[in-house]
C-alpha cells in the first residue's frame, strides 16, 4: 500500500469516528464552548471605546470577540488584544480582513472566527475566504517561520510552507455561518445583501442545515446588525434551532435589555452577543437609563443589573476623578513621575479586585498610568491604554 493510500484510508477512518461520534453517540465535539451564552464584541476601531472599569463588566459575559468593519488596523486589532488580557475572559479574533491577522493576534485569540455569509453573493462566502487563504500561504504563515527562525525555509520545500500554514491555519479556525437580516447594515453592504436575499424560516433552516451538514460551520449566526429582529428573528431562531444539533447557534443585533435578550435565548440561541451598547457605556453618565444598565442586563443570569451598573458607573467615576485630580498636581512630568505618583494606590485597584484578585494593581496602575501619559502627551512605553479607554483628562 502506498503512502497515499495510507493516508487516504486514515483520513476515511477520522471522518468516519467524527461522524459517527456527533450523530450516533451524541458527542459534543464543537471547539466553541457550549458554556458560553454571552458573547461581547469588542471593536478596535478608535470611536468604539472601552469604560474605564471595563474588567469589571467583561466579568460577567462568557467571552469577547474582537473585530469590526471600518477603521480596523493591525495596530490597533494587537492593541486591543493586548487590553483584554487584562480582563480575564477568553477572547477570540474575528477579522474583517485577512491582514488584521498577525502573529501576535493568533497567539493571543483564544481561536480565529472566520465569516461564512449564507445568503449574500458568492463574494461573501467564497471570495473573502479565498483572499484569506491566499495572504496566510503567501505572506503571514511562511513570515512567522522566517521570523522565528531568523532565514527562510521556503526554498527548500518547493513553496509548500505556506500551503502547510494555510491548511493549519484552516484546520484549527472556526467558522461563522452568518445569515444577514439588516440590509441597511455595513455587514449587509460588505456580503451584498440586498431584499431579495432575506430568508423565511424554511429559507433560514435550509441554509442552517447546509452550514451544519455540507460546511460544518461550527456557528450559524444570525445578524441583525443594530436592529432588534424582534418576532421575525424569534421564528427564524426557532426554524434553525429545529435544523442544527452540533453547530452552536448566536443571535446578534440591536439587544440592550434582559427582555430580548430572554427571547432570543427562549427562542433557540445558544448564545446572545452584544457589541454597542457596550461600547456606549463610555458615554454615558445618568444612572437611569444608561447604557452599563443595558449592556448588563443582556447577562439573562446575573441578578439586578441595575445596582450593579451604579457601583460600576461609581468605580468609574470615582477612579476618573482620582485620575484627574493627580493630574492637576503633577507639573509636567516624565512617565517615570507619573508610574510614582500612582504606585502607592492606583486609582480603581479596590473595585477591579472584586474580579481580578492578585491582577488588580497591576492593571490599575497600567490604566492610570497609559491615561495620565496620554493627558501629558508622553509615551507609556507598551501601554495601549490611552487611545482605547474613554476617559478625557
Amino acid at each position: 500500500m502506498s503512502l497515499g493510500e495510507l493516508a487516504s484510508q486514515f483520513e476515511s477512518l477520522a471522518a468516519a469516528a467524527s461522524i459517527g461520534g456527533r450523530r450516533l453517540l451524541g458527542l459534543d465535539t464543537n471547539p466553541v464552548s457550549a458554556e458560553w451564552t454571552h458573547i461581547t464584541k469588542v471593536d478596535p476601531e478608535g470611536e468604539k471605546q472601552l469604560p474605564v472599569a471595563y474588567p469589571l463588566y467583561l466579568s460577567h459575559t462568557s467571552a469577547v470577540s474582537v473585530g469590526g468593519s471600518r477603521d480596523v488596523t493591525q495596530q490597533n486589532t494587537e492593541e486591543t488584544f493586548d487590553l483584554l488580557t487584562d480582563a480575564d475572559v477568553p477572547a477570540f479574533h474575528e477579522p474583517s480582513a485577512a491582514a488584521h491577522v498577525t502573529e501576535q493576534t493568533r497567539d493571543q485569540a483564544a481561536f480565529l472566527a472566520i465569516p461564512e455569509v449564507l445568503n449574500g453573493d458568492s463574494q461573501g462566502l467564497v471570495g473573502t475566504l479565498g483572499e484569506g487563504i491566499e495572504y496566510v500561504r503567501e505572506d503571514l504563515g511562511p513570515g512567522m517561520v522566517e521570523e522565528k527562525l531568523g532565514f527562510s525555509l521556503d526554498g527548500l520545500f518547493d513553496g509548500k510552507l505556506g500551503d502547510l500554514a494555510a491548511a493549519w491555519l484552516m484546520e484549527e479556525a472556526v467558522f461563522e455561518a452568518y445569515i444577514i437580516m439588516n440590509v441597511d447594515s455595513a455587514a449587509a453592504r460588505e456580503a451584498n445583501v440586498t431584499d431579495e436575499d432575506l430568508l423565511t424560516p424554511q429559507e433560514a433552516r435550509q441554509r442552517a442545515l447546509a452550514a451544519e451538514y455540507h460546511l460544518e460551520s461550527e456557528l450559524v449566526y444570525l445578524e441583525y446588525s443594530g436592529t432588534f429582529g424582534g418576532e421575525e428573528a424569534v421564528e427564524l431562531l426557532e426554524a434553525i434551532d429545529d435544523a442544527v444539533a452540533w453547530s452552536r447557534i448566536w443571535y446578534g443585533g440591536g439587544l440592550d435589555s434582559r427582555e430580548n435578550a430572554q427571547a432570543v435565548l427562549d427562542a433557540g440561541a445558544d448564545a446572545v452577543v452584544v457589541g454597542n451598547v457596550f461600547h456606549e457605556i463610555a458615554t454615558t453618565v445618568d444612572v437611569g437609563e444608561t447604557s452599563a444598565a443595558c449592556y448588563l442586563s443582556t447577562i439573562t443570569d446575573l441578578p439586578d443589573p441595575e445596582d450593579r451598573a451604579t457601583r460600576y458607573l461609581a468605580a468609574g467615576v470615582e477612579t476618573t476623578l482620582a485620575l484627574a485630580g493627580i493630574a492637576a498636581d503633577l507639573d509636567d512630568p516624565s512617565t517615570a513621575e507619573i508610574r510614582e505618583a500612582v504606585a502607592d494606590s492606583p486609582p480603581g485597584e479596590d473595585a477591579l479586585a472584586t474580579v481580578l484578585d492578585g491582577d488588580a494593581p497591576s492593571v490599575a496602575t497600567a490604566i492610570a498610568v497609559g491615561l495620565l501619559a496620554e493627558r501629558f502627551g508622553l509615551s507609556a512605553g507598551k501601554s495601549f491604554v490611552g487611545p482605547h479607554i474613554g476617559v478625557d483628562l
